[in-house]
């Protein structure tokens, strides 16, 4: 063996020791590719991509899924949820493939979460139909489902008989499963509503997606009437959970209550419910009312959104080794120019997978919205 390869080995094995051990290792995150997913270019039935969410599958394969919009950039019009599919942690992809498709309703579908339940080894896509109520006034929630790694998908299933058909969007972005007790295995989805049930909810499902209810909840002041500027109202939200099992909710701040900034909740009974003494304003996360993304890894949260308090400009990523406490003076920049929404995804089955985290993110030069992009970010710097 070579040293530079006798060196490799060393570094592999050192890393692995110290976060077996418990120790975190410190970052130094590095952008070592970047891929665009979407051109918006008003091409044949797509007018344009948008909403990005992706996850890693139990195998090994990466999904990258948006909202292909027929007609318009509107949030409401018709669409199908788009696809691409990727073996190979990101390095090729898989031709755009069409899920779902709503026909040519004037409410279509809101692309909403995946969700990986890895005991199963099956993956579902939640979304709404008729979430605007344009031209419609019952909302439903939908599920697809994939037993193969995203290669063919279940017929859709609508869970209003479980959940009720008030408005509910879930994310954007993915749910968890949870990985600790209390109640390990249960499947956690965290969204929005709009009146008359505004504010964030989480839906569960302890029977691997066949059931679902709602769980906790943080509802908007004044409740269940409009907003103005300031008045509080969570948003698009995205969970994670912590080691000791809590679930942390990173949600969008619609009207800026307190501050341009992210509103965080956080549950000690598996999303049961989310106790007003938890519930915080980080004002070291900056965010000019966005969908973003969170997640923990290798004992460091990590935070995308883009970072000024009123433009979508100047994709960031920033990290915390205390479970978001605080967070580290030093920063990635994804992308200084117009971006939006954005969601993480991580791998964890080989050593190889500590070293990485992926990025899929909306871009462009003059609005952010003219593309979606995939980013692999390499967390020590390229020297582990």
């Amino acid at each position: 063996m070579s040293l530079h390869g006798a060196c490799l080995v060393l570094l592999v094995w050192i890393t692995s020791c110290r976060l077996s051990s418990g120790e975190i290792l410190k970052v130094r995150p590095l952008i070592v590719g970047e891929q665009l997913l979407w051109l918006n270019h008003n091409q044949g039935e797509i007018y344009s991509y948008r909403i990005p969410i992706m996850a890693a599958t139990s195998r090994g394969s990466l999904l990258a899924l948006a909202e292909a919009r027929k007609a318009s950039s509107s949030d409401a019009g018709a669409k199908f949820i788009a696809l691409r599919r990727s073996t190979d942690k990101g390095r090729t992809w898989t031709p755009t493939k069409f899920l779902v498709n709503d026909g040519e309703v004037l409410d279509g579908l809101n692309l909403g979460a995946v969700i990986v339940d890895e005991q199963k080894d099956l993956v579902f896509v939640m979304y709404t139909l008729c979430g605007h109520h344009y031209d419609c006034l019952i909302s439903s929630v939908m599920l697809i489902q994939t037993s193969d790694d995203g290669v063919s998908w279940s017929a859709p299933r609508n869970i209003s008989e479980q959940v009720g058909t008030q408005m509910f969007m879930p994310g954007p972005g993915y749910g968890i499963q949870k990985r600790f007790e209390p109640k390990k295995g249960r499947l956690i989805v965290c969204g929005h509503g709009t009146l008359p049930r505004d504010g964030v909810y989480c839906l569960l499902s302890d029977d691997h997606g066949v059931k679902w209810r709602f769980g906790g909840s943080m509802r908007g002041i004044p409740y269940g009437q409009p907003k103005k500027r300031g008045d509080f109202t969570p948003d698009e939200s995205q969970p994670f959970e912590l080691p000791d099992g809590s679930v942390i909710v990173n949600s969008r701040n619609q009207n800026f209550y307190h501050c341009n900034c992210r509103v965080i909740m956080q549950s000690f009974d598996a999303s049961e419910t989310y106790p007003l003494d938890y519930l915080k304003f980080d004002e070291k996360l900056v965010d000019p009312a966005v969908a973003a993304s969170a997640m923990f890894k290798n004992g460091v949260v990590f935070f995308t959104n883009p970072a000024t308090p009123t433009k979508r400009i100047n994709m960031t990523l920033q990290w915390s080794y205390d479970n978001g406490t605080t967070w580290q003076p030093t920063r990635l920049e994804i992308w200084r120019g117009p971006s939006a929404y954005s969601s993480l995804t991580m791998m964890e089955r080989n050593t190889d997978d500590l070293r990485f985290i992926y990025l899929i993110y909306e871009k462009g030069y003059k609005d952010p919205y003219e593309s979606i992009s995939f980013v692999r970010i390499h967390l020590y710097g390229g020297l582990l």
